[in-house]
């Protein structure tokens, strides 16, 4: 049954009753797949992607989401776990808030308050994980990026997807509340929005297979993505695929294929 799309509600002159009240929300789950054959290079994996995505190297990424969507940071707390993973959280608003320092301000000016502060937060939680008996090694970082007001987590997407190393990119965006405008009317979206992938650079659109689930009369867009290409060479970890007999690399390609699937669908998926 065909589901009919929103209405473009983007109209630059819409003006507004008050602060904007709409929430929107985008969640990632992206995945890293390698393949570690001894139970030393599954240990060595894990500590290396538990350096690479350390709680400070995501501070810096969720800054720079941060500053692309236009969000004020007003507190960060972060956190590295044993015996691995991390977790960042930033609450966030629009513009900036009275009582933080405003950028130029003199000795004497008084804070002035350009924006409401927004109930906003970007968060990552990183879940490395080992197979015991094949070799599989699965990175998984949770992000998600909730923002009130005119800013959008959108613009940040092309960024996120380029600072993990991601097989498989799963994401929902969702608006949520409503608005009114100085007439009383609601608005429950206030930007034209018919797939994620209308938001993704060329680049990305030509490296990934994509399929959508999207609920247009509730406001949720849901894309799922996994990498066209298997170079066995970016999936193996502490060798390459020259030191390997052909029929095991044709083994491990599978195997990494498989998990990829599996991963991807969302179910397990019998050989």
């Amino acid at each position: 049954m065909a589901k009919a799309k929103p209405k473009r509600t983007d109209n630059p002159k819409l003006k507004l009753l008050g602060f904007n009240n709409l929430t929107k929300s985008l969640s990632f789950n992206i995945y890293d797949i390698c393949y570690a054959r001894s139970k030393q290079h599954q240990q060595e994996y894990i500590e290396y992607i538990d350096e690479a995505y350390n709680a400070e190297r995501l501070t810096a990424i969720l800054t720079e989401v941060a500053r692309i969507i236009g969000a004020n940071i007003l507190n960060i707390a972060r956190q590295d776990y044993d015996p691995q993973g991390a977790s960042v959280t930033m609450l966030i608003s629009e513009g900036h808030h009275d009582g933080l320092p405003t950028p130029g301000k003199k000795k004497g000016d008084k804070d002035s308050v350009v924006a409401h502060l927004d109930k906003s937060h970007i968060t990552v939680h990183t879940y490395p994980e080992t197979h015991p008996d094949n070799g599989i090694s699965t990175f998984r970082a949770d992000i998600d990026v909730s923002t009130c007001g005119k800013i959008s987590p959108l613009k940040a997407l092309n960024y996120l997807i380029k600072s993990f190393e991601s097989d498989i990119v799963v994401m929902d965006y969702r608006v949520r509340g409503f608005t009114r405008n100085v007439r009383g009317a609601k608005h429950f979206i206030d930007h034209s929005v018919e797939s994620i992938q209308d938001f993704l650079s060329a680049d990305i659109k030509d490296r990934y297979q994509m399929i959508d689930v999207n609920v247009y009369q509730e406001f949720i867009f849901h894309t799922k993505m996994r990498l066209k290409e298997l170079d066995l060479d970016t999936y193996l970890f502490g060798e390459g695929v020259t030191e390997l007999p052909p029929r095991e690399a044709k083994k491990i390609r599978e195997n990494v294929n498989h998990e990829i699937s599996e991963i991807f669908y969302g179910m397990n998926i019998s050989r």
